[in-house]
């Protein structure tokens, strides 16, 4: 089957750049992507963040509908743990409303920033449904089939598209696995968050084995990674950089990835738990055409993904454009010689 080439786009705010520049560079490959043929257009949520500008991916999808045309847009992924199912309904019904067909909902699990922002999103909510449960009534809501013996049944998130928004489930663990198959919907691994492939492995077995197909829908398992492509295997590692990707682990047992060594012991000081930090190499595929390429279609036989999310941390963004263009000429260069 042919490989569907996405793209998550995390709006970094780079050193010595705006916050109006990063979200223009973000309309920019939008819109080239929506060109040059990739499948969706995914932003992310972060919050009480000075690196990432996307704290508020409805606001910004918005925009990039309005921007674009024919491409799918989506969020990758709204951090539903922190809000109404109802709210997040209604946010995303308008921009199925907006947009029809194009509108991708992916929730994800983490909390999408430190402590002290967790507690200003929740703040007065108290015994709140499990994940699960808000994806379950977020998706009734979307699709208006709330249940009757549901508390609030007969109350319509409106407006009322004609295609609503794609539900997804986001993760980086075999529990998130579960939730996806529990509820019937696709998953998405994030590799470029945890680079396990043990971990990513079981996590899929565990999505098809789990996979409640009651709704009439087959497991959709799509893989999320870093990658950045060049014209020689040279440039791409030397546009890859030399980072570092910092993990904190918590004494409740949650591990959560951050941004620097400062955001993780300001995320331990904030969570009053003790913590160990983690500082490893992430996990980027890079290089050229022919390079990425063959990496891409061995994760595609490991994992049974037909489908890959890329993110590419590339500060010069017309070398980040180029980099997806590369991506994307690769595999029609495959598809023309198959």
């Amino acid at each position: 089957m042919a490989i569907k080439l996405s793209i998550l786009d995390q709006t970094i705010v780079y050193p010595g750049e705006t916050a109006t520049a990063a979200f223009q560079h973000t309309i920019a490959l939008a819109q080239r992507a929506e060109v040059i043929g990739y499948h969706r257009f995914w932003v992310s949520e972060h919050h009480d963040s000075g690196f990432v500008g996307g704290s508020s991916p409805e606001v910004l999808i918005s925009h990039l509908l309005a921007k674009t045309s024919s491409i799918r847009v989506g969020s990758g992924g709204v951090m539903l743990q922190h809000y109404s199912p109802y709210k997040v309904a209604e946010n995303f019904n308008v921009l199925s409303a907006l947009a029809p067909g194009r509108v991708d909902l992916g929730i994800g699990r983490a909390p999408g920033g430190l402590p002290r922002s967790t507690q200003a999103l929740q703040r007065g909510v108290k015994d709140a449904p499990s994940l699960t449960e808000k994806i379950e009534e977020l998706g009734a809501f979307i699709h208006g089939t709330l249940a009757e013996d549901h508390p609030l049944y007969g109350l319509t998130a409106s407006p009322k598209p004609e295609l609503p928004a794609e539900l997804y489930v986001l993760g980086t663990s075999v529990g998130s696995a579960e939730i996806a198959a529990s509820l019937g919907l696709p998953y998405v691994f994030s590799q470029f968050i945890n680079s396990d492939e043990l971990v990513a492995l079981e996590a899929f077995e565990t999505y098809r084995l789990q996979f409640d197909c009651s709704g009439g829908r087959e497991p959709l398992p799509i893989f999320a990674l870093a990658a950045i492509v060049a014209e020689t295997d040279e440039e791409a590692v030397a546009l890859a950089g030399d980072h570092t990707q910092v993990k904190i682990h918590l004494e409740s047992g949650r591990t959560l990835t951050v941004g620097t060594v400062e955001q993780a012991e300001e995320y331990g000081r904030q969570s009053n738990e003790k913590y160990r930090i983690e500082i490893t190499k992430p996990e980027v595929t890079k290089g050229s055409k022919e390079t990425v390429r063959n990496r891409l279609l061995e994760l595609q036989q490991k994992f049974g993904v037909d489908e890959f999310i890329v993110t590419a941390a590339v500060p010069d963004i017309e070398k980040r454009i180029r980099s997806f263009e590369l991506l994307k000429e690769a595999f029609a260069e495959v598809s023309v010689a198959g």
